[in-house]
């Protein structure tokens, strides 16, 4: 049985929909960059031999990566239940979803900025450290700039990802565009609820794309 709803309903439903979504991606994804930056860098630098030479760290970073990366994102979702609810103090809601949603994301966006700072030429960090710059500035004046641009296709993939694990989200109760598909799309079996969120998803997915790759070239324009 197809429960059509009002378009009036319909349109606050998809509204406040839209809106946790992109509450959900863009705060976690802020989240994302603010941790999983440093962890990269971090990843990059303690590698053996390396600017910071420290195999330990390297080894424990790269595995609670590894662990993160392997995890399917909705057992990731459940096993974070208890530390959800610790950190937020509930399990239901857009903010409760951003948990999950970062803490999947950062292990991915450590990963992409691990390989970026990569392929920047030993040859100018080297000379760098012929002109007697230090660590620091090695960092900060070298590697991330010259790895800006793919550092921010990277971040465009990773703020793709989150939309997708917003979505996934709803089923826990996150809010958003995906719990909206299926409370009344799927359980409720109406199309326009789906259709309506769909579109809205690839829209999304599009113009975060879009953004990141013509900054990018504008980047790879000016050098």
């Amino acid at each position: 049985m197809r429960n059509s709803l009002p378009w009036n309903e319909l349109y606050d439903l998809v509204l406040t929909g839209t809106w946790q979504t992109l509450y959900m991606v863009l705060f976690s994804g802020l989240l994302t960059l603010l941790i999983g930056l440093p962890i990269g860098v971090l990843l990059f630098l303690s590698r053996k031999p390396g600017l910071y030479s420290a195999p330990l760290l390297n080894v424990i970073l790269g595995t609670l990566v590894n662990i993160g990366r392997s995890l399917p994102f909705v057992v990731l979702l459940i096993a974070l239940i208890p530390l959800t609810r610790l950190i937020v103090g509930t399990t239901l809601g857009s903010t409760a979803a951003v948990v999950p949603i970062t803490l999947g994301a950062i292990p991915f966006f450590a990963r992409i900025v691990e390989n970026a700072l990569d392929e920047v030429d030993g040859g100018r960090i080297e000379a760098v450290q012929a002109m007697g710059g230090g660590l620091r500035h090695i960092v900060f004046t070298l590697l991330l700039p010259e790895a800006l641009p793919a550092l921010i296709a990277g971040m465009t993939l990773t703020l793709v990802m989150l939309i997708g694990f917003s979505s996934m989200a709803g089923v826990i109760g996150g809010g958003g565009l995906g719990d909206l598909a299926i409370r009344y799309g799927y359980q409720r079996f109406n199309n326009q609820v789906m259709v309506a969120t769909i579109v809205i998803l690839l829209v999304m997915v599009q113009l975060i794309q879009s953004l990141g790759d013509r900054l990018v070239r504008s980047l790879a324009h000016r050098r």
